[in-house]
């Protein structure tokens, strides 16, 4: 186990290499939770919700899993790629953990995400993950470290300049419906929005200025949330949550970016996009939008993607999930592409890469 840790530890330590010369921003901040994690959870001892191990990884370049939810990369990965980087910025825990100088890397950007997490602090408080409050504190460790190695003109420099990916709030919503419970959806959505608003003052208060933000996919269509119907249909009331959370998330950024001078975004509404392509798999050449790839059982969803239990399908790039809850590389690689590029439609005020251009 030992030597399975030293070696991936080195392999994100080689990996970090990661600006260069041709990077739109001097470094790259992702929050959130596993749709952005790109190894923090490998390095909670106490977290089970892992993707450490078999068929995780199977189209990486190593093959091998390296704490990504997929099959390969993921939306920090793609964003990153079009950033400028070579891959996305290793996990802090990997930073802390490791004997090489901290300082050095966090110039060049971190993870916090941790898969799992969520806006509020009770999501996933018994899985041992990171929520996104915690996040923001080892957030203002690295701006402390930078403060104390370039001084804080500088540090306030490069940070203003510098990109936030955030992707989370799915893992608020697919909790709270797990809860069995009832609860009033507007009062629920607004204790979303309000720890939103919370984590972007916080965020802001550090130094962050520009925000990559992803909405709430269509949770309601992963194949867990399937499996709750019999004929395989899409969980109409988890879907109304999520888009109407798009809603609410819209305005309240209007609202910040109106009041926070500097504070420049980019809204992806991952809920349209995601539908557009279940409601037209073959437009975006998908053939297996309800399955997921890997796993066992009913649409593949009644067992987790764990070697030797689960089984994987050949063709991934015909799946829209990886396995019970993820998507697949491919639907990552076409989302960000979406949100980088893309129409008002998709992604709003501007896209990202209208927003790399804002000084």
């Amino acid at each position: 186990m030992a030597k399975r840790w030293v070696s991936w530890l080195s392999f994100f330590l080689a990996m970090a290499v990661l600006h260069s010369a041709d990077a739109l921003v001097p470094a790259m901040f992702i929050l959130g939770d596993s749709t952005v994690d790109v190894g923090t959870n490998s390095l909670l001892p106490f977290s089970i919700i892992r993707a450490d191990f078999p068929f995780n990884g199977i189209d990486f370049p190593s093959s091998e899993p390296t704490g990504r939810f997929s099959n390969g990369f993921n939306s920090a990965d793609f964003l990153a790629n079009l950033t400028g980087f070579q891959i996305s910025p290793p996990p802090f825990l990997s930073l802390v953990n490791s004997q090489s100088s901290l300082n050095k890397q966090f110039l060049k950007g971190v993870s916090f995400a941790s898969g799992g997490s969520g806006l509020l602090d009770t999501t996933g408080q018994f899985l041992g993950v990171i929520p996104l409050g915690k996040q923001i504190q080892q957030f203002a460790t690295v701006q402390s470290n930078l403060t104390a190695a370039i001084g804080s003109e500088e540090t306030e420099k490069l940070l203003s300049k510098s990109l936030f990916l955030i992707s989370t709030g799915s893992n608020d919503i697919l909790s709270h419906f797990l809860s069995l419970g009832s609860f009033n959806k507007k009062e629920f959505i607004k204790s979303l929005s309000d720890a939103y608003d919370n984590h972007l003052k916080n965020l802001f208060k550090i130094g962050a200025r520009k925000f990559a933000i992803v909405g709430v996919p269509p949770i309601g269509c992963c194949p867990f949330s399937r499996l709750s119907d019999d004929n395989d249909c899409c969980h109409k009331e988890m879907n109304e949550c999520a888009r109407d959370f798009q809603t609410t998330l819209s305005a309240l950024l209007q609202k910040f970016s109106s009041e926070y001078e500097g504070m420049k975004y980019s809204l992806g509404n991952a809920h349209k996009m995601t539908m557009n392509i279940i409601d037209d798999p073959h437009k975006f050449n998908f053939k297996d939008v309800k399955s997921a790839c890997c796993g066992r059982g009913r649409l593949n969803a009644t067992l987790p993607c764990l070697q030797p239990i689960a089984s994987v399908c050949s063709n991934r790039d015909d799946y829209l999930f990886w396995d019970l809850f993820h998507p697949t590389q491919h639907l990552s690689k076409l989302a960000v592409q979406t949100f980088y590029s893309g129409p008002p439609s998709l992604v709003s005020p501007i896209n990202i890469s209208q927003l790399l251009e804002v000084d």
